[in-house]
């Protein structure tokens, strides 16, 4: 496969991840939590770089296309790990944090849980028994190879 090639599949592919996320958000209904929304900025720097690699022909865009999506992977796997309670997430955004800090009395007594808050401990959805996350780390992982043979082909 060709230089160019594998550089337009390693953007494509975080273009078709990121659409995916947005599909699920406005069309599925699913709201992301904050970690979910970090693992969104490493695949547009990815799509980007696959962009400007394109466009310049310069050898560092490849590799900072791989960077982008080992990054999207990292916070993939570690998003994972808190949704599968192998680790604490952040506090802002995990039932084991402090999450009721800043409430009242009244808020305490209330039924009706806090509102505009996406757990990331929670998951929202999954296939084969991996998550969105765990899915974004597997396929990121795929994309961090492609772009590895686009950096190193001399075509």
């Amino acid at each position: 496969m060709s230089r160019k090639l594998l550089i337009a599949l390693a953007a494509s592919g975080s273009a078709a991840l990121l659409l995916g996320a947005f599909a699920f958000q406005y069309i599925g209904g699913l709201a992301p939590c904050p970690m979910c929304l970090w693992q969104r900025w490493p695949h547009g720097a990815a799509v980007l770089a696959g962009v400007l690699a394109l466009a310049t022909g310069w050898r560092i865009w490849p590799w900072l296309g791989a960077l982008a999506a080992a990054a999207t992977a990292g916070i993939g796997v570690f998003h994972a790990g808190v949704e599968l309670k192998w680790w604490q997430g952040p506090t802002s955004c995990t039932g084991g944090g402090n999450a009721l800090s800043g409430l009242s009395g009244a808020d305490l007594l209330s039924t009706s849980g806090p509102s505009g808050v996406i757990m990331c401990d929670k998951v929202a959805w999954a296939m084969w028994g991996i998550s969105m996350a765990g899915w974004n780390a597997i396929l990121s992982g795929i994309l961090v190879l492609i772009w590895i043979a686009a950096a190193l082909r001399r075509d």
